[in-house]
């Protein structure tokens, strides 16, 4: 983004503009940023950085070897050449974004320093600073007019926090980024006060003391365009002014909410030491933040006085710190019992990293400055703290030794988890779905906690079908724009072994999905010790979930929406896993609303999507497929003309013999479209139901959310009539190999063809269905009956196409929302916005359109970051064999901010009968032979799991269900003969179910049986 001109590069930040906005996108354009530290947790922050103006790194440090296990940017050659860690990041940082201005500066902060030189900066964010600098830091920053927004942030080992002083009124236009919706009113009271009732019971999303606004109430027109207070009543009603002396509410009506900024106030760091306003991400420990805070201070004590943090391993300095902070504890006005346990881990490690623990919370600092500098969002008030104690609990009996450096680039991670834990992640075999924005986060955490090294037989396996897209830059950090068009996988696997040499990376291109079974089979799951999946389709992680469950393999998932994200770790025998929740399916739009009755503008673009859809990839897809199947023309038409009924001709016929041949006639059918689409169904509408038509009840028919159309005439000087008519007119012509030249596009051309089409005269008919029932299904047009009379016109129309030698080959369209040049969005935006028009509904941007039409989920590079980061500190806890009650799933909007660290569901046990009991992963299993019949099946079930089976079912395939005629005769089949397998299949899950144990009683469920079809297929 250029700041000068404040134009968006859409292709690179399209993603980012629907998390922040536009308004936010160009103040962040005209800000600048300071950045002191560039440790792991500084480069994390960094890495977030989107969009500003510019940014100063600040260090002072030369590069260790210590720094290759905590900043990704840090090479072995730089530690060598004893080259300082700001100069060395700083290109690397730069070519993340060529928009932001990257610069550098080494020199010394500290309490002699004069800070006048902030006063450039609207935000300075300070990492490895001293509290004592700190403070002085911040004070500065709080005393200018208008405040330079701070943030201070430290990673302790276990421990970190955010600290954020935005001054003494920060003023917010948008807390929660939320987008308002339109909801439909059942009714208004006329009583003082009013009391609106949502429409079909729609929960409304309002807190008391929020503003809506009325729009097109019928009957009390009084509140039409007017804001008003509510107070909520129920999550379906809200209270408003006095209505009693209004008109009396007749029908229809929606209301929105109205945004208002809202002012927050900080206090200085040095303000809220002794009565700091906490953040509590875990409520199963809601002490803990207020506990890290004193022993976090008291670290602080303990450098002032020894000049150093506590050694590793030593009992005397954790007994020095314990007592520090029992001695802050006792100083604070807000505190809680002093945690021994915590204390004692965080002296531990204090001197180490966790570089999980640094994603995460950078993700969440990197968060607060786009919010210091925007004003978008509710900022942080005023701390968070984090902790990784679970991580770091059942390593505490090991041997001192097991943490001491060893001159390599883990002794930060070596001094938080031991040479033990270090070990085992080198040998980890681990495989990951997805190399978008979560699987760069994930590859780059693996890369610095040494996951999968060649040396120690480790190896991370990555597969993703994708090409990188100029829009993927923006949040996917491995990639640079030379990498444009390059897979995604193989350019990842390469930019981590850069991170880390050592690691072992085997790419490839393949979806994981039933189709790649025999890449992904179960011999290769067992070679697995764990699966991440880096997905955004809930559809792919059912998949990778079932494929878990079935080979006992843990499962680490997340997934992003903008600012909120999730994390979920699936374990076998602790766990239930993805599978077993299921969110409620995506709300379709009926049929009916589509076709005729749209009320939102979601209804209009998903109308102009789907006729894209239909008419540039259905249609000569079907063409095609029909050409195809039938060699040529003629043959058809002999077979038609005997009577012969061929499935899609018809159709097929329609499009050959209204196929254009030049680019005028594309123009041409551009034109009638427009007539068909914005002017003739409207009056076809309104014929059919006019303005006073009624319903049995006597209320009228057109009234919210139903609104009736205005047809549009045809005005070649409006821009939007012109770009659908050119946007169409591209669209046919690809699909039928015309050529065309940009002259051919310019008005003056069009404005020439377009004076010689002829539009035939309307009138209205009256064959047209009334239907507005919101179940119908949208007919399938290859399954209609035809006439005998189309069926004659059908035939002419052959006859005629063959006389022409028309083509029987068509170029069916895949929509490409991020190629501006292709003229798709075009189409769909100016096909929504025109019958927006039409219905009276404010159309939406090309921006908006292009997020609801291409499906897109907005993304942003901070949530992305804290996501990978939790799942990362949770793969350490799967690799050690920890127990139940040390996972954490998560849950986080970064706007408002929540973050919520929960216990996963524990995997629920389903009796059978008499003690014996069963799990989702559970699968009892049975060896046969070649002659093994049903009936020995069914004993040798009963004879090892002490169960008398009932059915037996093989997918959709019923086996064996006593009451089904026939069946008892098949207990002397072989299952070789009932189950048919393919030749390499070597077993199969079956369903079976259970003898109650009273007579009238449901069969009773059970898991499902893996009936191997030799003795020895159950070895890999």
């Amino acid at each position: 983004m250029a700041a000068d001109s404040m134009e968006i590069d859409d292709s690179l930040y399209s993603r980012q503009r629907y998390v922040l906005g536009d308004r936010a996108m160009h103040q962040m354009a005209q800000s600048s940023v300071f950045l002191s530290g560039m440790g792991g947790l500084g480069i994390e922050i960094a890495l977030c950085f989107v969009a500003v103006q510019a940014v100063t790194l600040h260090d002072t440090k030369q590069c260790e070897t210590w720094d290759l296990g905590c900043n990704f940017f840090i090479r072995k050659e730089d530690v060598l050449s004893q080259r300082r860690r700001v100069e060395v990041v700083c290109p690397r940082v730069a070519e993340l974004n060529p928009y932001v201005h990257v610069d550098i500066s080494s020199s010394a902060l500290d309490d002699n320093t004069d800070l006048s030189f902030l006063r450039k900066y609207q935000c300075v964010i300070l990492t490895e600073a001293r509290l004592n600098l700190q403070k002085r830091v911040n004070d500065f920053c709080h005393s200018q007019q208008p405040p330079i927004r701070f943030i201070g942030c430290d990673a302790y080992g276990i421990c970190v926090r955010v600290f954020c002083d935005f001054g003494d009124e920060f003023e917010v236009s948008d807390p929660t980024g939320e987008e308002p919706k339109e909801i439909f009113i059942q009714n208004i009271t006329q009583d003082n006060p009013g009391v609106v009732t949502c429409m079909d019971n729609q929960p409304h999303g309002l807190q008391t003391g929020q503003s809506v606004i009325f729009r097109e109430v019928g009957g009390m027109v009084e509140l039409n365009g007017t804001t008003q207070q509510v107070s909520v009543l129920s999550p379906h009603s809200f209270a408003i002014r006095d209505t009693s002396l209004l008109q009396p509410y007749a029908h229809g009506g929606f209301f929105v909410l109205v945004k208002t900024p809202k002012t927050y106030r900080f206090e200085t760091l040095e303000q809220q030491l002794c009565d700091p306003q906490v953040l509590i991400p875990d409520f199963s420990k809601p002490e803990a933040p207020l506990q890290i805070h004193a022993a976090m201070l008291a670290l602080e004590t303990f450098q002032e006085q020894h000049s150093r943090l506590p050694n590793v391993g030593c009992l005397q300095d954790a007994d020095v710190l314990l007592k520090l902070t029992e001695e802050v504890n006792a100083t604070l006005k807000n505190k809680a019992p002093v945690n021994t346990e915590l204390v004692h881990c965080l002296s531990r490690t204090a001197r180490g990293t966790l570089p999980p623990l640094a994603a995460a919370v950078g993700g969440v600092a990197s968060q607060e400055v786009l919010k210091a500098i925007t004003g978008k969002f509710a900022p942080l008030q005023q701390w968070l703290y984090l902790d990784a104690v679970e991580v770091v609990r059942p390593l505490q009996a090991l041997a001192t030794e097991e943490f001491f450096p060893r001159g390599d680039r883990y002794d930060g991670l070596r001094a938080c988890i031991g040479e033990s834990m270090c070990l085992e992640l080198h040998k980890l075999r681990v495989f990951m779905v997805g190399c978008g924005a979560i699987g760069c986060e994930m590859l780059k955490n693996f890369a610095l906690l040494g996951v999968g090294l060649a040396k120690s037989s480790g190896e991370v396996c990555i597969t993703d079908p994708d090409l990188i897209e100029k829009s993927n830059l923006n949040r996917q950090f491995l990639f640079r724009p030379h990498h444009i068009q390059k897979p995604k996988s193989t350019t990842a696997a390469e930019a981590t072994c850069e991170i880390n040499p050592d690691l072992q990376v085997e790419a490839h291109l393949n979806k994981v999905c039933p189709a790649t079974e025999n890449i992904y089979n179960d011999s290769f799951y067992s070679s697995l010790n764990l699966v991440v999946t880096a997905l955004d389709n809930v559809e792919a992680r059912r998949y990778v979930d079932s494929r878990c469950v079935s080979n006992q393999r843990p499962l680490l998932d997340s997934g992003t929406m903008g600012t909120k994200g999730h994390t979920e770790i699936i374990v076998p025998n602790l766990t239930e896993s993805y599978n077993s929740h299921r969110d409620p399916p995506e709300e379709e739009i009926p049929f009916c609303t589509l076709k005729s009755f749209p009320s939102v503008i979601e209804h209009t673009i998903q109308w102009a999507r789907d006729k894209f859809e239909n008419a540039f990839v259905h249609k000569p897809s079907l063409y095609n497929s029909f050409w195809q199947t039938h060699s040529s023309a003629e043959v058809v038409l002999q077979r038609m003309q005997t009577g012969e009924s061929l499935e899609g001709s018809f159709q097929v016929i329609k499009l050959l013999s209204r196929r254009p041949s030049r680019w005028e006639q594309c123009i041409t059918v551009a034109r009638l479209k427009f007539e068909k689409y914005f002017k003739r169904k409207a009056l076809q509408l309104l014929h059919s139901f006019p303005l006073d038509t009624r319903l049995k009840d006597g209320s009228l028919f057109w009234q919210s959310p139903k609104r009736p159309p205005t047809p549009i005439e045809f005005d070649l000087k409006d821009s939007l009539h012109f770009t659908f008519i050119v946007s169409t007119a591209r669209l046919f012509a690809g699909i039928y190999n015309i050529s065309y030249t940009e002259k051919d596009l310019s008005e003056e051309m069009v404005a020439r063809i377009l004076a010689t089409v002829k539009i035939p005269q309307y009138s209205p008919s009256e064959k047209v269905s009334r239907s507005t029932d919101e179940s119908a299904k949208k007919p399938d047009q290859m399954k209609m009956p035809v006439s005998s009379e189309e069926e004659r016109e059908a035939i002419v129309q052959l006859e005629e196409a063959i006389a022409t030698d028309r083509g029987l080959q068509m170029s069916p369209l895949q929509f490409e929302k991020d190629d501006d040049s292709n003229g798709h969005m075009d189409f769909v935006t100016s096909a929504s916005a025109l019958r927006a028009t039409m219905y009276s509904i404010e159309p939406a941007d090309r921006l908006k359109t292009k997020r609801i039409a291409g499906k897109i989920i907005p993304a942003i590079a901070t949530a992305t970051a804290a996501v990978a980061g939790l799942v990362a500190l949770e793969l350490i806890k799967v690799v050690g064999g920890y127990e139940f009650e040390s996972f954490k799933n998560c849950f986080f909007n970064l706007a408002i901010p929540v973050i919520v660290l929960t216990e996963p569901a524990i995997v629920k046990r389903t009796l059978i009968r008499n003690n014996i009991y069963f799990s989702i992963w559970d699968c009892w299993t049975i060896f046969g032979h070649e002659d093994f019949t049903l009936s020995e099946f069914m004993n040798a079930v009963r004879e090892k799991y002490g169960i008398e089976p009932t059915m037996v079912v093989h997918g959709v395939k019923m086996l064996y269900v006593p009451v089904m005629p026939g069946h008892s005769k098949r207990l002397k089949l072989t299952m070789q003969k009932l189950i048919k397998p393919s030749v390499d299949r070597r077993y199969v899950d079956l369903t079976v179910s259970f003898a109650p144990e009273a007579d009238g009683d449901e069969d009773l469920p059970g898991p499902p049986v893996r009936y191997y079809f030799s003795p020895g297929a159950g070895t890999p």
